[in-house]
């Protein structure tokens, strides 16, 4: 079988967090826990002139993010039980939560804060991509839940005659994890490490 990816349409996406929402429902997460999330870029300044008149650049865009099952996932690497594995049939990075010791290794090295631990649980919990469903033919919940389809679910093959695996704010370089997220970008979309953007949601995505 093969890879499977996300794809983002990012000039869709409007920031609803219907993705967010339906994924906590699906997955029964507490208060806190959230395996997708949706982060709210913001840039550019209001100002203005000398004779009083007023002008903008000001910008926002939305990029909502999950694990990207990558494909040289470092929380694969990191892993000391190796709890946190790539399934080899479909590509999907889940945790198995019999050998997890909780130590948050996984949390600490990947650059999208994909897994993390749950105190209540003493175990890492994270997006398996909805395994289940699509061992059974159907996409992740976050796909099916979205009102304005930006949100892809397929092969690698098909993702990426949709979109490509670029480097956009605020994720970090592909080259990273070579990550399963094929991104078509608005037009607003500034490059990784760009000091023109911040997160305007920091507290809800932390």
């Amino acid at each position: 079988m093969p890879q499977y990816a996300f794809h983002l349409d990012m000039s869709r996406c409007t920031g609803c967090k219907t993705c967010v929402v339906a994924c906590k429902d699906a997955n029964d997460l507490d208060v806190g826990v959230a395996f997708r999330k949706v982060y709210e870029v913001v840039g550019g300044a209001t100002t203005k002139d000398e004779t009083g008149c007023v002008s903008t650049d000001c910008f926002v865009y939305y990029m909502s993010l999950s694990c990207n099952h990558c494909t040289d996932p470092v929380c694969v690497e990191v892993c000391p039980t190796q709890a946190m594995h790539k399934n080899v049939d479909t590509g999907l990075v889940s945790v198995d939560v019999e050998k997890c010791i909780g130590c948050g290794y996984c949390h600490l090295s990947c650059p999208y804060s994909a897994p993390k631990v749950d105190p209540k649980k003493g175990h890492s919990v994270k997006c398996d991509g909805c395994a289940q469903q699509v061992a059974a033919g159907e996409s992740p919940v976050c796909v099916l839940a979205c009102p304005s389809r930006a949100l892809s679910f397929g092969t690698l093959e098909q993702m990426r005659q949709k979109g490509e695996v670029i480097d956009v704010a605020p994720l970090p370089p592909a080259s990273q994890t070579l990550p399963s997220l094929f991104l078509t970008p608005c037009l607003d979309a500034q490059p990784s490490g760009s000091d023109q953007v911040s997160i305007g949601n920091i507290a809800e995505v932390q």
